[in-house]
């Protein structure tokens, strides 16, 4: 029997508080993987997190300071 399992096994903050996600998309024959295929994502600092999965919600609720999200508009000005 296949099934399908995704799992988010890598959640990476950068310096400037960007979230860089990856997603395993997982197929199993019984116990035995027989495919992965990955998605990646990134976050910027403040995006909306209602979609997230909650382990990365929760590793952005943490990581986004006032003052990393100050930061991050204040780099957000000088690009305009």
């Amino acid at each position: 029997m296949l099934t399908e399992q995704s799992v988010f096994d890598s959640i990476n903050v950068l310096l400037d508080g960007q979230i860089e996600v990856r997603r395993a998309d997982i197929v199993l024959r019984g116990e035995t993987e027989i495919a992965r295929t990955y998605h990646r994502h990134c976050l910027a600092p403040g995006d909306d997190l209602s979609e997230q999965d909650a382990r990365v919600a929760t590793v952005a609720q943490a990581a986004w300071t006032l003052e990393v999200l100050a930061a991050w508009q204040e780099r957000l000005q000088t690009l305009v």
